[in-house]
Order: structure tokens, then C-alpha cells, then sequence
């Protein structure tokens, strides 16, 4: 199971909507597109609908990293 998804994972999607994806329907925001454009390498949690059964499929993003990169030496 895919728990987490990148801007390039996600296909780099430039609208809004409902896509299709091999761990089921994932749901994009404009505010979602707003952190990726921001922050393109920026990494999602994947949630569970919460109207959806235990078998769902549809997703939605979640919370979101930024990753780590060390500090340049300036010594």
C-alpha cells in the first residue's frame, strides 16, 4: 500500500479533480496544487475518505513533509 505520493508520483497534475492512480481515485485541491507548486518536491500522506468503506479506494492528500537538505559548508 502506497501511504505517501509526490507531485511526480502523482503524474504532476496542474488541475484540481479526481484522478486515477494504481492505488485507487485520489482527490486534488487547488490548495494541494498550491504547496506543490510552492514546494515541488513536497511529499503528501495519502488519507482514506472518511465516508468511505474500509475497502475504498478513494484518497485524499493529507498532511505534507518538506524534505531535508543539509546546509551548504560555508567553512
Amino acid at each position: 500500500m502506497v501511504d505517501k505520493v509526490t507531485w511526480q508520483k502523482a503524474g504532476r497534475v496542474t488541475e484540481p479533480g479526481r484522478y486515477m492512480f494504481r492505488f485507487g481515485w485520489l482527490t486534488v485541491t487547488a490548495d494541494d496544487l498550491k504547496v506543490w507548486e510552492q514546494f515541488p518536491e513536497a511529499v503528501f500522506t495519502l488519507v482514506r475518505k472518511p465516508d468511505a468503506g474500509p475497502d475504498s479506494d478513494e484518497y485524499h492528500l493529507g498532511l505534507f513533509e518538506l524534505p531535508t537538505t543539509p546546509s551548504p559548508n560555508n567553512g
